[in-house]
């Protein structure tokens, strides 16, 4: 499944799958039993609405989601059960509603988990309904005919906030997992001499050190010789309760000459909603590498990997360079280039808890600030 590519010209069932789904969300308006450029045209406009790597061929990724959009609340009742639990656009839109209400839903995801369970309930108490925590016909109904008193999702963002807020600017105690890619969706790339393993792996060793003289807690998700899928990447990182994931790739293309470093936090344009840490981090780790390398500035995207979306903590995907460009490749197979990377990392990690009036201009702060600050054990 995880090798599943379907592309023009191709007649399978899951290509017809994928056709049904498009003409029921409204991307496609045609019965078509063949994968076209019509298709490929949606499955791309697909993508973007939903954050996604725009390819117009479909990989897992792209279908889990297209599963997940073709649900619309109301289609089903809706309820915490085994893994895997229950994912669509019926539970984004219920997460949705509810946290405009004020009711605590946690991150909006479309993940039916225990936390959107306890928000059922406490709505269904304050409508006078049977307290199950299942979304059923009943209380779906309920949610239709009240009118909202929040909007915007503000509640989630000034609990987002508050939480980040609430941590204080010290980064001791605080919990980091770093997240060097070792090749997974991309099979591992490597060129001009430079393995993207070695390379993000280096970093997060380096950052980690760093991290630990300020007394950070810092994990890993991998060693130097194994390679652990997303999913536990992910769990990893949730068992951990960490305050902050950071995640390494390289990236490559075609076309040598792309270049530059970008970065990627968790948001909808479907469902209106974003990750406000990870929003702020994500333009602090752009700003402090573009600051103090020569790392061409790609700016920050907002992105539905499941990465960022199914990872508790606030998390960014930094991708530090293309390494099937030559002088990023170059830049990237030096040692003090990624010392300069981590050096940005940890001082972006900091300033994303410093209060606003003690907070320094990017490119400036220096870890030596820090300790003097007494920022550290």
């Amino acid at each position: 499944m995880e090798d599943l590519s379907i592309g023009k010209g191709d007649g399978s069932d899951v290509a017809t799958q994928v056709i049904g789904i498009l003409n029921r969300i409204g991307l496609l308006n045609s019965q078509k039993l063949i994968y076209d450029d019509e298709v490929e045209n949606s499955v791309k406009a697909f993508q973007q609405l939903r954050g996604l790597s725009i390819t117009g061929v479909v990989n897992a990724i792209t279908l889990r989601s297209l599963e997940e959009a073709r649900w619309k609340l109301g289609d089903r009742s809706l309820y915490v059960k085994e893994q895997p639990l229950m994912r669509g656009d019926d539970i984004a839109t219920l997460q949705s509603r509810l946290t405009e209400m004020g009711f605590d839903c946690g991150r909006v995801d479309g993940v039916f988990g225990h936390r959107t369970e306890s928000a059922v309930k406490e709505f269904q108490k304050s409508v006078g309904a049977t307290i199950d925590g299942k979304c059923g016909p009943t209380t779906i109904t309920a949610l239709f005919r009240l009118t909202k008193t929040i909007s915007g999702g503000t509640p989630s963002t000034l609990r987002e906030s508050a939480v980040q807020k609430n941590r204080g600017p010290s980064l001791a105690n605080k919990i980091i997992v770093l997240d060097p890619s070792c090749g997974g969706e991309n099979k591992g790339i490597s060129a001009h001499g430079v393995d993207e393993s070695e390379i993000v792996y280096d970093i997060a060793q380096r950052l980690e050190g760093r991290l630990l003289a300020l007394g950070v807690s810092v994990f890993l998700t991998r060693g130097s010789n194994n390679c652990p899928t997303e999913f536990e990447r992910i769990a990893f990182s949730n068992e951990t309760k960490a305050d902050l994931m950071v995640s390494f790739h390289v990236d490559s293309y075609p076309n040598q000459k792309a270049e530059g470093v970008s970065t990627y936090f968790y948001g909808s344009q479907t469902h209106g909603i974003h990750s406000v840490v990870g929003d702020r981090f994500a333009s602090l780790v752009q700003r402090e590498i573009c600051a103090r390398t020569d790392l061409l500035n790609c700016r920050t995207h907002a992105k539905t990997w499941d990465l960022l979306r199914l990872t508790t903590a606030p998390t960014v995907r930094v991708e530090l360079g293309y390494l099937t460009n030559s002088h990023d490749a170059d830049r990237l197979g030096r040692g003090d280039f990624r010392d300069a990377i981590a050096e940005s990392l940890v001082i972006a990690i900091q300033r994303l808890y410093l209060a606003s009036e003690d907070d320094a201009k990017t490119g400036t702060l220096k870890i030596e600030d820090l300790r003097k600050a007494g920022l550290r054990k």
